[in-house]
């Protein structure tokens, strides 16, 4: 089971958001022109692209069973969440 921590511990979650949202900006550039979803795993930086939430939880599942993802719609990075892998 994913560590419920982030949701219990406002800067356990906020830290984990910024790292998250970095790393997003990074990725920008080489994201452009894509659609669909990407997720990232912010203590190592990898990330999935699909197009749509459910794939991209899939890819993120295989190698990072239940822990905490930031999902981002790629048209519109506003719509960001972070979730555990399901």
């Amino acid at each position: 089971m994913a560590d419920v921590t982030m949701w219990e511990d406002k800067k356990v979650k906020a830290e984990f958001e910024a790292r998250a949202k970095a790393r997003f900006g990074e990725l920008q550039a080489e994201l452009a022109g894509q659609t669909g979803v990407v997720a990232i795993e912010p203590k190592s930086g990898d990330y999935f692209v699909a197009p749509t939430l459910g794939k991209v939880d899939a890819a993120a599942y295989e190698k990072y069973p239940d822990e905490w993802i930031y999902f981002v719609r790629l048209d519109n990075p506003d719509a960001a969440i972070a979730l555990p892998t399901w």
